[in-house]
């Protein structure tokens, strides 16, 4: 990328750079001449090497440019067999919270069964997403004020005891519980990978073990839903959370022995200062604020109809909270959560739009196609596993190749219209299934799905480094970050909704003689209990209940046009200038 990072700041203004020469200790002051062109000045950083070895090319001297190429001390960090071993154990972090993410989706059809609980579909992985999103900013906070080793062993704690409940369940209720403990963790453990690696592993490599990590994230990420499956048919549901306790129990093990306290960045702070930046006024409205209107998604119309008056307080509740949240983000100016200037920077708008509509959009097929799969088709949790892969492959290839289109191409405001507009496209043909669908197009319109939407995937983590200038870099990117997370809590509570009354509804209508009782407590088994006759037109409904959930999914898609259409054509070739 061309434009100037926090890092070039140093070098633009003229930098003090200590360095070990003999025996004696050296201080160069680099001033860099105003008559030198950015391109001179570019050329002697990216030829640094071969400048060590001439001493002369491009007319920097051999101690600068050795200088140049390492600006840290790297005698700080840990010997590199130790932070190998740090980054591995870290994998298998990052294994577990991408799993969890995507785990339950081929093994929800089997845990309704047992807990009779078809209606709380939505909030089994929502309430996960959710507890991750509302506290990751949190944790990241903590991170800043108190040494990471303590910060993340917390969440890892956390996260296994939350596993742990899962695990034992007696209850839809206590599953779902455990998964809010489970995701509060998971915030912690996402926000502690970044912070750990940069303090275990110098500049020069750390890309490598960075790459390592996400690599790890899209893989279980693909394969998470084949493995729920997997567990699901051959051991139980219960080992989708059981699998977290062994290798947490090894992370932990690792990192209380091989990681050293760090120096907090923000540890001379006062106790009043600490707890100020943590903006705990905003957790207090935005928290109460995004759970009052998941419960409003989730029982309207299905506990409760939509006039009813507690549905009408909750959305009340939601809207007065959110707003006061709103208002305390303006005061809390550089300390808030979320900051207003990034909401009001147009193209940081719309790129939160996109991706809360478009992000939300893939959630709800990833959960609910597997459900068709294995009620509609009749197929094991294993098999709905293996026809649910275009979509994760589908995401993950397409994604790739719109990284490297946008490196070719330097544009990425067209890859995300045609992302828009080709999910959108996806997603009507998704809802267009029926029982009698043949395997093309079922495998054929998730890769149209999954490929629009990876299309724009790596684009839309360009915006927020382009968009806004470098010292807001990080807080943009942070942002965004947890509006994608969010629009997952809300988006899957919404197509609950959806689902559960078109249900009702259609077998109402379709088969008024069957109690919607059973078919909610016997979903994968309907086969077994129904007559062929009653079974065919039950199938029928219930797969038009869920295509017809999937219209929320195309509404999503479509909506996310709004947001890509309204980015400027800013390139990714073009240096920003440092300020």
């Amino acid at each position: 990328m061309g434009w100037a990072t926090p890092d070039d700041a140093p070098r633009a203004a003229g930098a003090r750079i200590g360095g070990q020469s003999g025996g004696g200790e050296v201080e160069l002051q680099i001033s860099l001449d105003s008559t030198m062109g950015s391109n001179a000045d570019e050329a002697c950083l990216s030829h640094t090497t071969a400048a060590v070895k001439s001493g002369q090319e491009l007319g920097c001297s051999t101690e600068t440019c050795s200088l140049l190429a390492k600006p840290e001390n790297e005698n700080r960090y840990p010997s590199r067999w130790q932070a190998l071993l740090v980054t591995i154990s870290l994998c298998l972090t990052t294994f577990c919270v991408a799993l969890d993410g995507t785990i339950l989706a081929t093994a929800i059809p089997r845990i309704t069964d047992e807990f009779h609980s078809l209606w709380d579909v939505g909030w089994y992985s929502s309430s996960y997403m959710f507890a991750m999103t509302a506290t990751q900013m949190m944790w990241g906070k903590f991170y800043t004020i108190l040494p990471a080793k303590c910060v993340f062993l917390w969440s890892l704690s956390i996260f296994e005891i939350g596993s742990l409940i899962c695990g034992l369940a007696p209850s839809s209720l206590v599953l779902i519980t455990g998964r809010c403990i489970a995701g509060i963790g998971a915030g912690g453990l996402n926000a502690g990978d970044i912070v750990i690696v940069t303090n275990t592993i110098p500049l020069r490599i750390r890309p490598i073990y960075l790459g390592l990590i996400q690599c790890i994230h899209g893989v279980v990420s693909v394969g998470g839903p084949l493995l729920g499956g997997v567990l699901t048919d051959h051991v139980s549901w219960r080992w989708c959370f059981y699998i977290n306790l062994p290798l947490g129990f090894v992370t932990l093990i690792s990192i209380f022995l091989l990681l050293s306290s760090n120096k907090p960045p923000l540890s001379h702070l006062s106790r009043k200062e600490k707890v100020q930046s943590m903006d705990p006024l905003g957790s207090v409205f935005l928290i109460p604020g995004i759970v009052t209107l998941l419960l409003a998604l989730q029982w309207g119309g299905s506990q409760y109809a939509w006039t009813d008056w507690r549905i009408t307080l909750l959305f009340a509740l939601s809207a007065v909270l959110l707003t006061i949240f709103l208002r305390v983000q303006v005061w809390a100016k550089d300390r808030a959560t979320l900051p207003i200037r990034l909401i009001c920077n147009r193209n940081m708008l719309g790129i939160l739009w996109y991706a809360f509509y478009n992000s939300g959009a893939l959630i709800i097929f990833t959960y609910y196609l597997p459900i068709w799969f294995q009620v509609v088709n009749g197929i094991s949790a294993t098999q709905s596993g293996l026809m649910s892969l275009p979509t994760e492959l589908g995401y993950v290839v397409s994604s790739l190749v719109g990284g490297v289109l946008v490196t070719l191409v330097g544009y990425y405001t067209p890859f995300l219209i045609v992302s828009s507009m080709g999910s959108a496209i996806g997603a009507g043909l998704l809802s267009t299934l029926h029982p009698s669908s043949g395997l093309g197009p079922i495998l054929g319109y998730q890769v149209v799905l999954s490929a629009s939407v990876g299309i724009g995937a790596q684009s839309a983590n360009l915006v927020p480094q382009v968009a806004v200038t470098p010292e807001d870099t990080t807080m943009a990117i942070t942002t965004f970050v947890v509006i994608q997370s969010l629009c997952n809590s809300v988006s899957l509570p919404l197509a609950q909704s959806v689902f559960h009354n078109r249900l009702l509804h259609n077998l109402r209508v379709d088969a008024p003689s069957v109690d919607p009782l059973i078919v909610e407590m016997y979903t994968t088994r309907l086969r077994q209990i129904l007559p062929p006759r009653l079974l065919r037109i039950v199938l029928e409904a219930y797969s038009r209940s869920i295509t017809q959930t999937f219209y929320v999914g195309v509404a999503m898609c479509a909506l996310s046009f709004f947001g890509s259409a309204s980015l400027d054509w800013e390139s990714v070739c073009e240096e920003r200038p440092v300020e």
